[in-house]
């Protein structure tokens, strides 16, 4: 098929599922933001011992949590992971097409105007390799206690989220670990935010430039909301509720 087939095929998948890559980090990002507005408000931790969704007095970020176990949201968020997964799979997967197609390591024999691309344009697949492998720890801390019991009655079902995050980001090396993560995400989206629109056809100069700057502005919104969440745990944990 062309689009498998073709250059411009296989930019435009990495394209689409970028997309789904955005829409699930922003709907992500801003949900975990909660636990940070619950600080403020003096609900943090706050989590009825109760099976029904939206109890009263439930602190934000669980409403939040309650949301994502609704049965559109149920429906919407795999969509989008898978589309988040393949994006990442499939871009290594060009990548090391490419590695090889260009002559590996003797690569750098050659004058190529790769040198001028920006360092995260130039390591996608470091960048995708780092951001995969964190997946896989950031599932077993969190999914793989909420949703997949949930969804498939696997594992001890952990109703209360902001313990998850307290016993996750609570320490000090694995919200390290997190931290850098997160910049590896911001290097992904730097790049990976405009390189989106100029595959749908949006390289006009003008539009480019702007583009890269709203690129940059919302790399940094994701690496804010989810840098918060962590850091704002680690106090909770250490500090607040010790």
């Amino acid at each position: 098929m062309f689009i498998f087939n073709s250059s411009i095929g296989k930019k435009f998948i990495q394209a689409i599922s970028g997309a789904f890559l955005i829409l699930f980090l922003l709907l992500h990002g801003t949900i975990n933001f909660f636990s940070v507005i619950d600080s403020f408000t003096g609900k943090y931790g706050i989590a009825a011992d109760d099976d029904i969704l939206f109890s009263a007095g439930d602190g934000l970020f669980k409403w939040g949590c309650d949301f994502m176990s609704t049965p559109v949201i149920d429906i919407m968020v795999p969509i989008l992971a898978l589309g988040f997964v393949i994006h990442i799979l499939y871009g290594i997967w060009l990548s090391v097409k490419n590695y090889i197609a260009r002559g590996g390591i003797k690569r750098y024999e050659v004058n190529s105007k790769a040198s001028t691309d920006s360092w995260s344009s130039r390591n996608m697949l470091v960048l995708g390799i780092v951001i995969l492998g964190c997946i896989g720890l950031h599932l077993m801390d969190f999914w793989a206690k909420m949703q997949l019991p949930e969804m498939f009655g696997i594992g001890t079902f952990e109703n209360n989220p902001y313990y998850l995050l307290n016993i996750t980001f609570g320490r000090w090396w694995l919200l390290a670990l997190y931290l850098l993560f997160f910049v590896a995400v911001w290097f992904h989206l730097t790049h990976g935010f405009w390189s989106m629109f100029q595959t749908i056809g949006w390289s006009g100069q003008k539009w480019m430039k702007r583009l890269k700057v709203i690129g940059i502005i919302f790399a940094c919104l994701i690496f804010f909301l989810f840098a918060a969440t962590a850091v704002n745990a680690f106090i909770q944990a250490n500090f607040l509720m010790a």
